[in-house]
């Protein structure tokens, strides 16, 4: 997880205010801002010495533990600022990226086991080290349960009809909790389906993708891969009860009537020896070669032209001859 640097910026719709969340991993950043009151700050992992080189904050607790821990918020604006801080529930996009629930959307999980103080004031360059807690519940279930930890700035703009526009900037790092017990690693496969594309060049191999839904069907954070003959390829994390369509990127095969694609998808728990059962999936799909079939039609029918032109001008020389032999014969009988 990233120590991310953020600037307030303005949403594009009147009376809303709309949160971006930077969770993904990746060097620091500012976001784009002319303004020079702009807010930058960052937010980190931290002991209760300071900021300690974290990206992501990972615990192993047991149902009704509770742990404090700490987190480190830096302004890096040239003006005192307040960040209101907030948790909530983690996952990860459709593109891989983790990020947390927006403000409008309630948490059912790991994000209600953090309980943070609401806002903290800096000065310019300040850093304060805050301290939050982590109560699991006694009835959690085992596994991993992942949120997100956040500080966010609200700065408001003028729209062009004069009316007020807003948006609510967070910045924050993934919070992963591991309830112990029975772990339980394993992903389902759905349908595998493929396409095959032709190349129009006839000695070219067109191409054939894949494409299916893997789904953590465990209770533990998955990293998903697949491997289709001797190409294997990085699908990235899935949580427990997320699921995510896969698309390969197109694939060279010559067309040869029927093709068969075997995919073997392999999940594995992130910095364990655990792993998922693989599970393969195979598909057929038609790949016809017209272009070349529609070439050999097209280098057939001119054999076949050639060779019906050549026996058309043999037929006329026989006739010829054949003609010139009778009128030969008649001269010579009339000789006689």
């Amino acid at each position: 997880m990233r120590v991310a640097l953020a600037r307030g910026a303005s949403a594009g719709m009147a009376g809303v205010f709309v949160a971006a969340i930077a969770l993904a991993a990746a060097p620091p950043a500012l976001a784009d801002d002319a303004a020079d009151s702009a807010v930058t700050w960052s937010v980190t992992p931290a002991s209760a010495a300071g900021p300690d080189g974290r990206r992501v904050m990972q615990v192993e607790l047991d149902p009704g533990q509770r742990v404090t821990e700490h987190l480190a918020v830096k302004n890096f604006s040239e003006r005192e600022a307040t960040f209101a801080l907030s948790a909530a529930d983690g996952y990860y996009t459709e593109t891989g990226r983790f990020t947390m629930l927006p403000a409008d959307r309630t948490s059912t999980d790991a994000g209600t086991w953090i309980t943070v103080e609401p806002t903290v004031t800096l000065a310019p360059n300040e850093t304060r080290v805050v301290s939050f807690e982590i109560a699991v519940p006694q009835n959690a279930t085992p596994g991993d349960h992942a949120a997100g930890v956040s500080a966010s700035v609200r700065s408001t703009s003028a729209g062009a009809d004069g009316t007020r526009v807003g948006v609510d900037s967070r910045v924050g790092f993934r919070v992963s909790t591991r309830v112990t017990g029975q772990l339980a690693p394993s992903v389902g496969v759905g349908e595998v389906r493929a396409e095959y594309t032709p190349s129009w060049n006839l000695f070219a191999p067109g191409s054939i993708t894949y494409a299916y839904t893997a789904e953590n069907t465990g209770n533990t954070a998955l990293a998903v891969s697949d491997a289709a003959e001797a190409t294997t390829t990085e699908r990235g994390v899935l949580l427990p009860g997320e699921s995510r369509d896969v698309r390969s990127e197109p694939q060279p095969a010559w067309p040869l009537f029927v093709l068969t694609k075997v995919v073997t998808v392999d999940a594995a728990v992130p910095d364990s020896t655990l792993a998922a059962a693989p599970v393969t999936r195979s598909v057929t799909v038609w790949a016809v070669p017209w272009v070349h079939l529609a070439a050999a039609v097209g280098v057939a029918l001119i054999v076949a032209a050639v060779a019906s032109g050549r026996r058309r001008s043999r037929q006329r020389l026989d006739d010829l001859v054949a003609r010139a032999r009778e009128e030969g014969r008649r001269e010579a009988v009339e000789v006689s």
